[in-house]
């Protein structure tokens, strides 16, 4: 009768190259490594959202601020003391856009530039 205290080689082989095979160093660094640009990436995606709806809120500001504009110049006849909010409303609109563009590209170059393994 075999001895039941013994494990089968054939066993302790499997267990090996099982442990070779997902705690070796290059392994270790590699998913390490893999699971930064996925961080790093997500962390990308979040501040482009953020971006996009700061962009829809100046947006709506600005639309709102505009129509005020137009409807107070419609009622009064007086574009004087009005246009200058639109100026200033169109010109939060074109900085929200830029800051938008912005941050996209500074997004997309820092996720191309980390290294992803």
């Amino acid at each position: 009768m075999a001895d039941p205290t013994k494990v089968n080689p054939q066993i302790l082989d499997a267990v090996q190259a099982s442990q070779l095979a997902t705690l070796s160093p290059a392994v270790i660094r590699s998913s390490g490594a893999g699971k930064a640009y996925q961080s790093v990436a997500q962390s990308t995606a979040i501040a482009v959202q953020d971006a996009t709806d700061n962009l829809r809120n100046v947006g709506v500001i600005s639309s709102t601020a505009f129509g005020v504009a137009l409807s107070q110049i419609l009622a009064t006849g007086d574009t004087s003391p009005y246009t200058e909010v639109l100026t200033h409303a169109e010109r939060l609109m074109k900085d929200a856009v830029a800051t938008f563009k912005k941050i996209g590209e500074s997004a997309a170059e820092i996720l191309r530039e980390f290294p992803s393994g």
